[in-house]
């Protein structure tokens, strides 16, 4: 397959790796330093499940240099979304599928409005990994997942080709779930709130379910998103609260979601795509969210000024 990963960051990086290990042709949309580095000297990983280097690489900041893929996995940040979905337009022929990889359960339905639903797959993946350095992935922590699917729940042939090539791949688990709106959603549950009350308690994992305190807030948290998506009619497992507390009870004890490294950090981050969306979700169909409600208005301020909106 000819597979353009747009965004390197952390979980592009990985799993766009992985692929081209495995001998796919994979093009990275990056830029900066990062993508200079990759162009001068490859790719590397460093994984708990292996290290390994891609060199050379082929990497550009043109996605109109790029030509028609059979594939696009959008691995940006949520806020990033509708620019890239302009941007990667050059890219798409008749039959190619753009799977969002990234946080948050509204970006399938925003690359849709600019590019067609027909293009439009669901995805999520599992894994801590960040940007070590440019051109320096490092994948610390979480068994590496990648899930995929047609939005109507069909096996298409280019769902079964991509899965066939993570299947080549070392280092990655695949699944094509029958249902992928509620795979997005049960990883939506626990990314959510790990990443709320790990942001407002900037605490790592293995505190935050320690404490007693810190893992009743995350559980009332869980429950309160669990209590949005029944609502929205999404079918999620019925023992999902305890699933999710038993997924971030294995977890390596010092991992930090991305959103929480963001806003500990002072750069701008997913708040607004995943605890602002829980609010903005359960307000339309009259779900109470009040832990997702307070998370959201104690870390906004910090959001905003990370966006240069205010001064403090």
């Amino acid at each position: 397959m000819r597979i353009a990963v747009f965004g390197a960051g952390g979980v592009g990086g990985y799993f766009g790796g992985r692929l081209a290990q495995a001998g796919e042709e994979v093009v990275f949309i990056a830029r900066g330093e990062h993508l200079r580095a990759m162009q001068t000297h490859g790719l590397r990983v460093d994984s708990i499940k292996g290290d390994f280097t891609v060199q050379p690489v082929q990497a550009t900041d043109d996605p109109s240099r790029v030509g028609k893929v059979d594939m696009i996995l959008v691995a940006v940040k949520a806020w990033q979304v509708a620019e890239a979905a302009q941007a990667m337009k050059p890219m798409l022929g008749e039959e190619t599928g753009v799977i969002w990889l990234g946080n948050g359960v509204d970006a399938p339905a925003q690359l849709a409005a600019e590019l067609g639903a027909e293009h439009v797959l669901g995805g999520l993946t599992q894994i801590s990994a960040v940007i070590a350095a440019p051109g320096y992935i490092r994948h610390v922590g979480i068994e590496p997942l990648i899930a995929f699917g047609e939005m109507d729940g069909r096996l298409s042939r280019r769902v079964e080709a991509l899965r066939q090539a993570f299947e080549r791949a070392s280092g990655v688990r695949v699944t094509t779930p029958a249902d992928i709106q509620a795979a997005m959603w049960e990883k939506f549950v626990f990314i959510a709130s790990i990443s709320g009350v790990g942001a407002v308690t900037r605490a790592p994992a293995g505190v935050l379910r320690s404490v007693p305190e810190t893992r009743q807030m995350l559980q009332r948290a869980i429950a309160e998103v669990t209590q949005v998506a029944r609502a929205r009619k999404i079918n999620l497992p019925e023992d999902i609260v305890a699933k999710t507390l038993a997924f971030i009870d294995g977890m390596a004890p010092g991992v930090l979601a991305s959103m929480q490294r963001s806003i500990m950090e002072g750069r701008p981050s997913e708040l607004g795509a995943q605890n602002g969306a829980v609010v903005r979700m359960g307000l339309e169909v009259g779900v109470p969210t009040p832990v997702h409600e307070f998370i959201y208005a104690s870390l906004l301020p910090q959001e905003l000024k990370a966006r240069g909106e205010i001064q403090f």
